[in-house]
């Protein structure tokens, strides 16, 4: 049988292209320059396979199957711990990305932390995409009723992932945060759920285990500060988000060049009945600012 518990928060790693390499001069392809297969052999090394996909002009967008999960105190080195990481991170990267940051982003309670590692070269300490902002979301302590909506149904294991998806993206709400996003998404056998939305240049991303006693799930979504839509919708597409899921527990990190963004957050979550507990800040080269917020139910 296997063992149930929190299988720990996501880690995101973004990688921004740059230099004279002819393959990557007049086009902003980044990785989608790499051919499927070379995206598998990655796969291959951490045992996961695509199981739903969808593109358009700006992006590819895949989900993953869960695979053979380790719990996060059972994880082999390096990633026994953020230290350990950032030393083995050190040791790795190239001698250019230089310009180098690792900071643990603390709140009031001793479960909640934000850890960020940049790396840079001189060319790129101040991002070039400094309109752009990041908004990651980690909901904790769901309420029950609606994370049994990531249960399949008793006898509904017949069902492939992808329709499974399909009806939970729409019985949720998931499928109202964005309307006129594109979504792929998919359901696990015999729960948990994952979806990418891409809009345009805009995207989101969710992900849902919603096992009583340890139920989490994440929202990231993207926008500009010079888009008056992107700011308009933000506080609505949060509140949506949440709503969703209903948790006594989040915590919020908003990446920006700017302070134009992270206030909304406040605005966005209190009339849900959300309290802002703790907030810290800090700045890292290439990627701004960062701003770690957490919340709890006011109930708690």
């Amino acid at each position: 049988m296997a063992m149930s518990g929190f299988e720990g928060y996501e880690k995101r790693l973004e990688l921004h292209f740059f230099g004279d390499d002819p393959a990557m001069l007049g086009n902003n392809l980044g990785l989608r320059l790499l051919d499927f297969e070379s995206l598998e052999q990655v796969l291959n090394a951490v045992q996961c396979t695509v199981v739903s996909a969808v593109a358009n002009r700006y992006f590819d967008a895949y989900v993953y199957t869960r695979g053979t999960f380790i719990f996060p105190k059972a994880q082999p080195s390096p990633h026994t711990s953020f230290k350990e990481e950032v030393i083995c991170l050190e040791d790795t990267l190239p001698n250019n990305l230089c310009y180098r940051k690792a900071s643990v982003m603390p709140s009031k309670t001793t479960t909640n932390a934000w850890h960020v590692f940049t790396a840079s070269d001189e060319s790129h300490i101040i991002p070039n995409d400094h309109d752009i902002y990041t908004v990651e979301v980690c909901m904790t302590d769901l309420d029950r009723v609606l994370a049994r909506k990531f249960f399949l149904p008793p006898g509904g294991g017949n069902k492939s992932g992808d329709i499974a998806g399909k009806e939970m993206t729409k019985i949720t709400g998931i499928g109202d945060i964005n309307p006129r996003a594109m979504i792929c998404d998919f359901a696990f056998d015999p729960c948990g759920y994952s979806m990418n939305g891409i809009h345009n240049d805009r995207y989101s991303t969710i992900h849902v285990t919603p096992e009583d006693g340890f139920s989490y799930a994440s929202f990231e979504c993207v926008g500009s500060i010079f888009d008056d839509d992107d700011i308009e919708h933000l506080v609505g597409t949060l509140r949506k988000a949440v709503q969703v899921f209903r948790p006594a527990t989040l915590s919020v990190s908003t990446t920006c060049a700017s302070h134009e963004v992270w206030p909304r957050v406040t605005h966005a979550l209190e009339p849900l009945g959300l309290k802002c507990r703790s907030c810290a800040a800090d700045e890292f080269p290439a990627a701004g600012s960062i701003v770690f917020q957490t919340f709890t139910a006011r109930r708690k």
